[in-house]
């Protein structure tokens, strides 16, 4: 009798955030015919992941513990547990996995039995422009390098979007990408906001859900919404998330005279945010697949994004603004109201989980069966 295949993925992140997302809701869809083992520091991720009866090795990995650490945390899980497959998910996991999957190889030539995974890798964070996560032309041409060196020493590479295979392909020379979109359960999401609704009592309420950060846009998307009280004077915009231009956009909506109309809420439930919302704006330098868009869609809430990156898969034409246009409050706040002048929103399709999981057990296979 032949064994269940072991798919065993590599999380460097304890806490919440798109990756997390993306393992919560490939655990919950399953992988049919694979068993899952999830390897990442011991956190919030990990409880989740317990509570939801997978196989969680809590180990000393990540940026936090260093790359000897890492790389020897999961060496011992791979000896462990032997897996078919390596599954590696953000930049730092995706070198340690590098590292310790060839070292196997090497290993394996001298001693027979070794086990040797066929390595996969999902990527969640590539931009066309390199500074919005490397912030300098020499540390986003060293990662280039590591990226492309890594690639050589991968099975198989994965994307969540279009664009995001595009730039793989660009920058780091990836040959043979596959596309795995995020998936959304559209009827749940719909229903688990629909039970957080606030009933409308004034004008409309905007939404952003973003990091407080310049990439963001939220100074261009405070600007709009000033100018946007002309027509909506009982008009609300709720501005959820941290980050370090937090005093600097407060004082920017005391400078345009926005007085309450204006909520900074910190950390928030995105369902619940959504539930007292009419439509969520977007500004973003970049996206890959954003799980704030694909919620806001399924949610039947209003958008209007930059079209930059993955965007332009989820949204249409009129629900998107040229990021760099050089009239670009003027475009997001004319883009505001015509979303809000129409009537209620089409429907929305995308890959659901089950989809997105029934993809990636089919890449798995095939993956395995190459020598």
């Amino acid at each position: 009798m032949t064994s269940t295949p072991t798919a065993l993925w590599v999380v460097p992140v304890p806490n919440f955030g798109g990756v997390a997302r993306h393992v919560v809701d490939m655990v919950r869809a399953g992988l049919p015919g694979f068993n899952m083992v999830v390897l990442a520091p011991e956190g919030k991720l990990t409880s989740c992941l317990e509570e939801l009866g997978v196989t969680v090795i809590k180990a000393e990995f990540g940026p936090d513990y260093g790359f000897m650490t890492s790389f020897a945390s999961l060496q011992k899980a791979v000896e462990q547990i032997r897996p078919d497959i390596v599954h590696s998910h953000l930049a730092y996991a995706d070198v340690v996995a590098t590292a310790v999957v060839n070292a196997l190889r090497i290993r394996s030539v001298i001693k027979r039995g070794t086990c040797v995974p066929k390595l996969l890798t999902t990527e969640h964070g590539i931009a066309s422009n390199d500074s919005v996560y490397h912030g300098s032309s020499w540390r986003s041409k060293l990662m280039e390098t590591v990226h492309r060196v890594r690639l050589w020493g991968t099975d198989q590479a994965i994307a969540v979007s279009r664009s995001t295979a595009d730039q793989m392909r660009v920058k780091w020379g990836a040959r043979g990408v596959e596309l795995v979109y995020n998936g959304v359960d559209i009827p749940e999401v719909h229903a688990a906001v629909e039970q957080q609704r606030v009933p409308v009592e004034r004008g409309p309420r905007i939404l952003s859900l973003s990091r407080l950060s310049p990439e963001k846009g939220i100074d261009v998307l405070l600007d709009a919404f000033a100018q946007l009280r002309a027509d909506y004077p009982q008009a609300h915009l709720e501005i959820a998330g941290s980050g370090d231009l937090a005093s600097e956009l407060r004082a920017q909506a005391q400078r345009l005279n926005l007085g309450d109309s204006v909520t900074f809420s910190d950390f928030v439930n995105p369902i619940e945010a959504m539930g007292r919302s009419d439509m969520i704006v977007q500004l973003s330098v970049w996206e890959n697949c954003s799980y704030t868009l694909l919620d806001a869609k399924a949610a039947g809430l209003k958008t209007v994004a930059t079209a930059v990156g993955g965007n332009l898969e989820i949204l249409g034409a009129d629900e998107l603004v040229d990021r760099q246009s050089a009239t670009l409050t003027q475009d997001v706040l004319q883009a505001m109201r015509a979303q809000l002048q129409k009537g209620e929103a089409e429907p929305f399709t995308w890959s659901s989980n089950e989809q997105m999981a029934a993809q990636t057990t089919e890449i798995y296979a095939r993956t395995l069966e190459k020598k």
